[in-house]
């Protein structure tokens, strides 16, 4: 796991080490520290810690006139025993709706295992977003992590599996990543209608 590194094609439009709206404004990467890890695989040294021992992430872009951000998640989402959940809500994603974010892209293909707890952050996440017409979408769920969720029920709050799954969206700038998930949310939200 150390070889996988954050996205980093779009780094000359957006760092969140240098965006001071970012929870992440200011941090310091070494390029050949090895310190995070989930059990005992190391990580790249880019992916930054949010106070989960099992999960990591990079904000590796936020558009703050069009308020959406393209987060990417790599490791094990486990709420159960860590509460993971309530550690981005708190220390990631609040920050970023005080920032004025309301649509929220989220990649978890590196998201290996997610073990459900309670719904509570996730429906307190829905309902900041929903009052401003917003949305958050998973893109990319292995299917047991996306099985996982759905019996859960998280897809009373988020958007994912079917259609937001094997999207290559690397080779795009990320204005066209959210102007494809808002026709990807309508064409879901018509095929449900």
């Amino acid at each position: 796991m150390h070889d996988i590194e954050p996205h980093f094609q779009w780094r000359d439009k957006y760092r969140s080490d240098q965006d001071s709206r970012n929870p992440f404004y200011g941090r310091v990467y070494s390029e050949f520290g090895y310190e995070n890890k989930v059990y005992n695989y190391l990580l790249h040294p880019q992916w930054d810690a949010f106070g989960s021992e099992t999960l990591y992430l990079k904000v590796i872009f936020v558009d703050y006139d069009t308020r959406y951000t393209i987060i990417q998640f790599i490791g094990e989402w486990n709420d159960a025993l860590h509460n993971d959940i309530m550690h981005l809500k708190r220390e990631v994603i609040d920050e970023l709706l005080a920032a004025g974010i309301r649509y929220f892209i989220l990649d978890a293909e590196n998201v290996l295992n997610f073990h459900a707890d309670e719904d509570d952050y996730y429906e307190e996440w829905y309902n900041d977003v929903a009052d401003a017409e917003g949305w958050v979408i998973v893109l990319n769920t292995l299917e047991h992590v996306a099985d996982e969720m759905r019996q859960s029920r998280l897809d009373n709050y988020l958007h994912f599996g079917g259609l937001f799954n094997s999207i290559n969206w690397r080779p795009q700038k990320p204005e066209r990543v959210f102007a494809a998930m808002e026709g990807l949310l309508a064409a879901e939200t018509k095929r449900v209608d």
